[in-house]
């Protein structure tokens, strides 16, 4: 009886070890001494060092190579201990412009807001709203 309590004891406790898991990828410093500012093109960029885990938005601004780690712990929330963000941004030519790299301690949390702009017809079944343009038709309407 001793020994199974002490070993679902030990079960319990090594389900409370922490767990660290690494997701995205970053170029390593070798890789991006290879970019030349002023000369490397994003074909050049992606030959380099890899294609990035995401692009600007608009007009293909930037490259971004995002890695977080996180920490997984028992029963609690995972946390992101650490966060690395290298941008890469290009002129309007595609010529890179600048490298800069931005760690968890230079952002900041962007909280989510959910607005949702209801139509005042969102009850109302589409047999109810087919028969009920049916009395708004007229004879002028139509010969028009």
């Amino acid at each position: 009886m001793k020994l199974m309590l002490l070993a679902a004891a030990c079960v319990a406790l090594s389900a409370c070890t922490e767990r660290f898991r690494s997701h995205g990828y970053v170029p390593n410093e070798q890789d991006l001494q290879q970019i030349v500012v002023g000369v490397d093109t994003r074909a050049s960029v992606e030959d380099l060092v890899g294609v990035p885990s995401t692009s600007g938005v608009l007009n293909s601004s930037g490259f971004y190579y995002i890695e977080s780690d996180v920490r997984h712990y028992a029963w609690k929330r995972p946390e992101v201990v650490d966060r690395e963000v290298l941008a890469i941004s290009f002129d309007d030519a595609g010529i890179v412009r600048n490298i800069e790299r931005y760690g968890l301690q230079d952002g900041q949390v962007v909280p989510i807001a959910r607005r949702i702009t209801r139509s005042g017809d969102a009850d109302i079944s589409f047999i109810r709203k087919l028969f009920g343009n049916i009395g708004r038709i007229s004879a002028e309407n139509l010969l028009n």
